[in-house]
């Protein structure tokens, strides 16, 4: 049922595969380079998932900043998040770490979309009645700008129809995607456009969408969307996702229902992603190449768990004697990737912000 929306004319798919085919070959080279760079590229992942939880949340109306955010996650012994922005955040974070860690082992399955939409709303007190629950009254796809004003995007699947929407669209894309017919890619964006259309629950489907997103990405072997946020990318094309998505739904159940433009989005985003990333692993690199194993192991100990005295620093790096952490350290405040405050054994070392 969902391959009329993804046959298109010739001219338009060969568009399509060109596209695809750039992004299969950077997934290869990422591979090699990932494996190399593995242990510094936490970094990169670390911001990412700061950037994905900011994004993500702002999409929906949230307002807090990446820096706020930051601070609210270095906090996370905080029992209790008083404002709705932060237990949106948390929920995010939380779910998204979950993916990132474990997704080679994620089936996607209805059961687990209700675990993870669970997760997501863990923190929220306003949703704790439907928390994993299918919709049980009529909801509408809203955009939310950061003026305060609000535009139905379009109309969702009525909530007696979501069990029988859901089950087909999983068994379709799970089914599709062991047949190696058609590209993963298609089959991603075309889940993520259906499930937005169908709108299974009462809160908390755009969130979710992109948090699927990402699992199915990283588990089809996308690893790199880990390193650079793709909420960010969505959050700077807002009203470009909106439009994308009411291309194909305003003649939703209908034979013209098409998701061209939805497809074509999607890939472009990913190109941008990619193009990023390449940017700022550059950056990075560039930054820490002249650097032997051990001074790069010391600067991310630092970014890491700062700030540390020298003492931290020798017991948490104990395979390498005091002397040489000193002369590193030394070396390190030399070419200004760390700073130093405080004397004697007061000293701590933190990262030179102007580094990063």
């Amino acid at each position: 049922m969902y391959l009329k929306q993804i046959t298109f004319p010739f001219s338009k798919t060969q568009l399509l595969i060109n596209r695809i085919s750039a992004i299969d070959s950077f997934k290869g080279k990422w591979h090699t380079l990932e494996k190399r760079e593995s242990k510094y590229l936490k970094e990169l992942k670390r911001i990412a998932t700061i950037e994905s939880s900011g994004s993500s949340t702002r999409i929906e109306g949230a307002t807090l900043t990446d820096v706020e955010i930051e601070k609210l996650l270095n906090n996370l012994k905080v029992t209790q998040f008083e404002s709705r922005d932060e237990q949106e955040v948390i929920g995010y974070y939380q779910a998204l770490k979950l993916i990132l860690d474990n997704y080679d082992t994620i089936d996607l399955t209805e059961n687990y979309i209700r675990q993870l939409h669970s997760i997501l709303l863990k923190e929220s007190k306003k949703d704790k009645r439907h928390r994993g629950d299918y919709k049980k009254i009529t909801n509408k796809v809203v955009a939310k700008y950061p003026d305060g004003t609000k535009k139905v995007i379009f109309n969702t699947t009525e909530p007696h129809l979501v069990d029988k929407e859901m089950s087909e669209l999983i068994n379709w894309v799970n089914d599709q995607l062991s047949k190696n017919d058609i590209h993963p890619l298609f089959i991603i964006a075309t889940f993520v456009y259906e499930f937005l259309s169908i709108h299974p629950f009462q809160d908390g489907n755009g969130r979710l969408s992109r948090l699927m997103t990402t699992m199915l990405l990283v588990k089809f072997g996308y690893d790199f969307v880990q390193y650079i946020s793709f909420e960010h990318i969505i959050e700077n094309k807002k009203k470009k996702y909106y439009e994308a998505l009411m291309s194909g739904q305003k003649n939703r159940y209908s034979n013209k229902e098409n998701i061209y433009k939805w497809i074509l989005f999607f890939l472009t985003s990913i190109e941008e992603l990619i193009s990023k990333l390449e940017t700022k692993y550059e950056k990075y690199s560039s930054k820490l190449s002249y650097l032997n194993s051990r001074q790069k192991e010391l600067v991310h100990l630092i970014r890491k768990s700062q700030p540390l005295k020298i003492s931290d620093i020798a017991d948490k790096m104990s395979n390498f004697s005091v002397n040489t952490l000193k002369k590193d350290i030394q070396y390190l405040l030399s070419e200004k990737q760390i700073e130093k405050i405080g004397k004697g054994r007061g000293t701590i070392y933190i990262i030179n912000d102007e580094s990063t």
